[in-house]
Parts: C-alpha cells; structure tokens; sequence
C-alpha cells in the first residue's frame, strides 16, 4: 500500500475556512488514486490552519503530475466558499512537492493543480501537463475578456464577467470610513466659499499629520514649491532646460535679478542650473463648463533656477503656451497675490498631468493590461507568470473603483476643471505620447537631463530600488532561460508580450513597447518594466497625495476663477476666489485621504506570502531579494533622519507590491 502525506493550509482571509467536505485525487504518470475525503477529527479547514492527512492508493503513482480538488456541501448548508492557500504532498518515494494553490475553491468545481516547479511549454513532457497548460489558458480567456471602456485608452477586464472573476484577484471589499471620511461628506452640498485659509485649516483637526502640516505652513514658498517637482507626488514632468523655447520669451534680462551677479540665463543652461516644467499636453482640451462658462487651466511654462543652496527656485511662468498681451510672464518679484495666483494655477496644471497622465494611466491603467496578458497567456507554471502574479493582487477589481469612483459621471474627476471627458482626452494624449523608454527609469532620468540635480530623492531611491528589482529578474530569468532562443521560441512569452502590445498601446512601433521578445536582457528589462510600474512608480505618484494635495491651496483639480490677464490687478481675496467652494473642497480632499487609505492586509514589495516556487534556486533568489529590500531601506531611513521633509514614497516597506488603492 502506498502512502501520501497531504500537508493542507487554509488561508487567513476574513470567511476562508469551510465547513464543506473537501476531496482530493492524486494523479501521476502511472495513474490516479480514488478520490479521496480529507477528513479528520475536529473542524478540518478552519481559517488560517495546517492540517495533515494520508491518501493511500494500491500501488505508487509514479512521478506526482496534478492534484485535482473539489467541495462538496456539507448537508443541507449553503455555498461555503473556502480559501486554499497551499498543498504539500510527500509520496512514497520520499519527495515532496508543492501545490500552489492561493484560490477560492467553490461546490461543483473541481480544480487541477500543478507542482510548483516553474516550467516553459517545452519542457512539459507528458501529455497530461500540455493539457492541462491548455486547459488552464482557455479557462482564463473565457474570464479575462478584453473590453474597449472608452475612445483611445486601453483595453481593460470586461468588468460584465466580473461573478465569474477568478480569485487571485479578489479584493476585500470593507474599506471602513472614519470620523475625517464622515466629516468631509458632510460638507459635500456646501456652495460657501471660503473666506480665509484659517477656516479651512479647521478641516484638518482630526486628520492632522506631520507632514500635512509642514504643508499648510510652507505651501507659498518658492523654496518648497519647487521642491514638490522633484519629490512631490509628480517628479515625472520637470526637465532639464538647455534652451528656451520660442514661444516662452523669457530674456536674460527677464530673469536677471533672480541669478547669481555677473552670470546669465545662458551661461546658467550651460551648467546646467536651469530646468523647466511645459504643460503643452494640456493645450486644446475642452474644460468642464460652469454656468455657461468653461473653466480655465494652464497649459504653459515654468521655468526653474538651481541656486547656491541647492534649492530649486520658480523664476518664471507663462499660463499658455503663446505669448499674449493677455499671457504676462509672471516673476517673483511680481506681486504676492499674483505671483501666487500664477503658482497655483502651474499646480492645477500639474495635478490635472499627474492624476490622468502619471497615476490613472501609466500606473492603473497600464498595471491592468499587464494583469489581464499575464492572466491570458501565462499559465500558473511558467516562471514569468509565478515571478509577476504577486504584482496583480486586487489591481483589475480596484480599478473597478477607478472607472466608478473617479471616472463615472459622479466621480471625483468630474468636477475637476477639465472635467471628466476632458481627463479622458488628456489620457487620450498621454497614451500617444507614451514611450516605453520612459517607463524604464535610468532612461528616464537620463533623457530629462537629471542625473546630478541635488536633493532629488524620487531619483537616488528610484534607481536604488530599479537596481535591486532589475537584479532578482536577472537572477530568476537566467536561471529559467539559458540562451536567447528560449526565449524567442517560448510562444506562451510571445503571447504574452504581443497581447499587451495590442491591447496597451494599439500596436503603435512609435511607442517603443516591444512586440516580440528575442533575447534575454529584452525580457529582463521588460519584466523589470512591469513590476517597477505596479509597485514603486504608482506608490511614488500615489502615496502621497493626501499629504500634498488634501490642502487644497497647494494643489487643486479645480480652480474656479481666470488667472490675472495683467499684472497688479489682483489680492488675496483673488486667491482664495479662485479656489473651490466648500463643498467641492472637501470632495476634493476626499478622495486623496481614499487614495492614500491602506488596508490592514497590506503587501509590501519582496514580502511574497503566496509561495509560488517548489525549487530551493528560486526560493534562494526570493529571500535575496528580501535581504537587498531591507538593506535599501535602511539606506533611506538613515538618509531620511537627516531630512526636515522624509521621501519615504520609495522605501521598501511603504511600497505595496501591487496596485490595491
């Protein structure tokens, strides 16, 4: 009589265990055993526990290929859903394997899986497991249906099939409110406006943090609004500038007075001193119309100084990109009211980029095409689907929260100045100009000319981190290919790389994305790509929006007023005339305290507890990356104790390993 050791784990999810009776059959290259009750004394499959049982069978099963599962109803009780984590089965022979599981498992079906050994499809020598790779991609593209949402912007999860969801990306669905949360939709009908910065001050008393408060102090700085282009929650968009451009006719005597005595504006290009931010992807789109009037949002320049102190200084802002009798170019040493006025509308700017450009599109948007290709076209054991499936956790169904909760008619983005089908016309744009380049971050920072630029943080810890990430997939793709035809003759991988290439960026070659992988370091740099996007890029443009934009004057969606067309035309009571009303401030500041909310299951990025890999090298590389993570991290902490403003939006354990919020 043969004997197999079955080591069964439950999984710690609110309701995971089962009162259900659970059944197993063994299949091996010599056959199958009886299906088999996994019964003993007590509750078997309770939440968050280990439980060992014996299967026996007449004779060895040869070599262990699948272990197929299924739950029957325990009497007349009704569907209890019960959440499998793993199985580990020790056979006869003394081997053992494990079956990754990490799935709801419902009555009626029945569920194969594999060994945890990462294969490619032509290394699968038995028919039974090229079946079974078969089987499980058309089960998953019966699921994972593309579906076109809106005009020009990816593909993304028909959310239609969504009861039909597999579990591996279900999401919690308590997302608790608090006192601040009730607070704030309690003001939400308000059409007051404000009257003073102290009044909305009075917003925060419960909700206060270090860091929003270093905000509402420093917010009129130009010290700390430069700083925000580089380590604020939008580092993407400042450049270095190494000429001025033709429409932006700022002199050397416009800007004299703010540079160093005998210097110039070109001798300062020249070392590489001045940099600026251009919002031309903003130019032509139609902004949301109130009272027959459409709002107005700048689509202009700003243009930036690098003094002696290292501090990153406005020196100049033009609102369009033409220059007008209408368009003045701003300065310092304009009023404070309009200098002011002009900052805060170079914000607007930025927020409305960030938010549709750097955070909804190439971090949610783009995360959701990698999920649904890998899904499609990689079964469980290739080693791209066990190295990247961690990097999906609940990232389809939180943008289900997107399309509703943001995008939908009475989302937050509807009431921003450009609207809701005016965002989706700059993520139109944004995917246009998208190049795969930019998405690989020393290339990135490289072609913006910020590679020695003091005091970026979003940079130093970024390439640190890209490091570490583009070494663990070096070390686990060399490990699983060994030569460049492997890769160019996997046609899962094939599938998988063009699937994205189509439904991501509709086939577009000037995009840079690739349409084929043919050697190693391509798919090393494309994976590294893609867990870089998911996990620390959108932490970076998402972590820190409460702290930076729930004050509102700092950084706003919604301007209500014009800018000044002429200079000395305007006060103070125009700032906070320009701002939004009560109620859509605190719609507004809402949905950065939802954005930055986190649940209490967090994931953070190197912590993989969904084992995944049967092999003791993977394994090895897996805990390698955990020791590299924590040593960045310390890296940043010890940095960050001598910082009067933290950069944590890169440091390991701040970092989600993928996109839940």
């Amino acid at each position: 009589m043969a004997m197999y050791k079955l080591v069964v784990t439950t999984g710690n999810q609110a309701y995971a265990g089962t009162w259900d009776m659970v059944y197993v059959t063994l299949v091996g290259s010599e056959g199958q055993s009886k299906r088999t009750e996994l019964n003993n004394i007590g509750f078997d499959f309770s939440r968050g526990k280990t439980r060992t049982y014996i299967v026996q069978n007449s004779c060895s099963l040869g070599k262990l290929l699948l272990l197929r599962v299924e739950k029957d109803p325990f009497l007349i009780f009704p569907e209890d859903k019960w959440y499998c984590s793993k199985i580990v089965v020790t056979t006869p022979e003394d081997d053992t394997t494990l079956f990754p599981c990490y799935k709801w498992i419902s009555r009626g079906e029945p569920l194969e899986l594999r060994g945890g050994r990462a294969t490619r499809i032509f290394e699968d020598n038995h028919q039974l497991l090229l079946e079974h790779r078969k089987n499980e991609i058309q089960q998953r593209k019966a699921v994972y249906q593309w579906k076109f949402y809106y005009d020009g912007l990816p593909h993304g999860f028909d959310h239609d099939n969504e009861a039909h969801l597999l579990a591996e990306c279900d999401l919690s669905e308590s997302r608790s409110t608090d006192s601040f949360d009730e607070k704030l939709k309690g003001m939400f009908k308000s059409k007051e406006n404000w009257t003073s910065f102290e009044a909305m001050e009075l917003m925060f008393v419960s909700k206060k943090t270090p860091m929003t408060d270093y905000v509402m102090e420093n917010w009129k700085e130009d010290s700390f609004f430069g700083y925000q282009f580089l380590n604020g929650v939008n580092p993407s968009v400042i450049k270095r500038c190494t000429k001025i451009p033709f429409n932006f006719p700022v002199t050397n005597w416009t800007v004299k007075s703010f540079l160093p005595r005998g210097s110039s504006l070109q001798r300062e290009m020249e070392i590489g001193n001045i940099f600026i931010c251009d919002y031309k992807i903003l130019e032509g789109i139609a902004t949301r119309v109130v009272d027959q009037q459409a709002l107005y949002v700048a689509s202009g320049f700003c243009l930036f100084y690098l003094n002696c102190d290292k501090e990153l200084l406005p020196i100049a802002i033009q609102l369009t990109q033409m220059p007008s009798p209408n368009n003045p170019i701003f300065l310092p040493t304009d009023s404070d009211s309009d200098w002011l006025l002009a900052k805060m509308f170079i914000k607007n700017a930025d927020c409305l980029e960030h938010q549709g450009v750097q955070h909804l599109l190439k971090t949610h948007i783009l995360g959701e095409v990698f999920a649904m290709a890998t899904h499609r076209n990689l079964p469980s054991a290739h080693p791209i689907y066990k190295m990247l499936i961690p990097h999906f956790r609940t990232t389809i169904r939180i943008n289900r929260h997107v399309h509703d909760e943001l995008l939908g008619a009475a989302g937050s983005l509807s009431i921003s100045s450009l609207g809701t089908e005016g965002f989706l016309e700059l993520m139109r744009k944004g995917l246009l100009e998208l190049k795969y380049s930019a998405l690989c971050l020393p290339e990135n920072i490289t072609a913006r000319g910020l590679d020695t630029i003091p005091n970026f943080y979003y940079r130093d810890d970024g390439l640190k981190l890209w490091t570490v990430l583009h070494s663990f997939v070096t070390e686990m793709t060399k490990y699983h290919y060994l030569s460049d035809e492997e890769v160019a003759d996997d046609t899962e991988l094939q599938d998988w790389v063009k699937d994205i290439f189509i439904h991501g960026v509709f086939g577009n070659p000037l995009s840079g994305f690739p349409e084929v992988l043919q050697t190693i370091d391509g798919l090393i740099t494309f994976v590294t790509v893609v867990i870089f996007t998911v996990s620390a890029q959108h932490a970076v443009v998402n972590n820190g929006q409460f702290h930076y934009h729930s004050w509102i004057p700092n950084g706003s969606l919604l301007l209500v007023e014009p800018p000044p067309k002429a200079k000395d035309k305007s006060s103070m009571e125009s700032v906070l005339k320009a701002l939004p009303s009560v109620g859509e401030t605190a719609i507004l500041t809402e949905a950065t305290w939802k954005l930055s909310y986190k649940d209490d299951d967090v994931v953070t990025l190197g912590l993989n507890p969904d084992e995944q890999f049967d092999e003791s090298v993977p394994r090895h590389i897996l805990r390698d990356l955990e020791n590299e993570l924590l040593f960045l991290s310390g890296t940043i902490t010890e940095r960050n104790s001598t910082l009067q403003v933290p950069y944590n939006y890169l440091n390991p354990p701040y970092v989600e390993n993928s996109i839940t919020i």
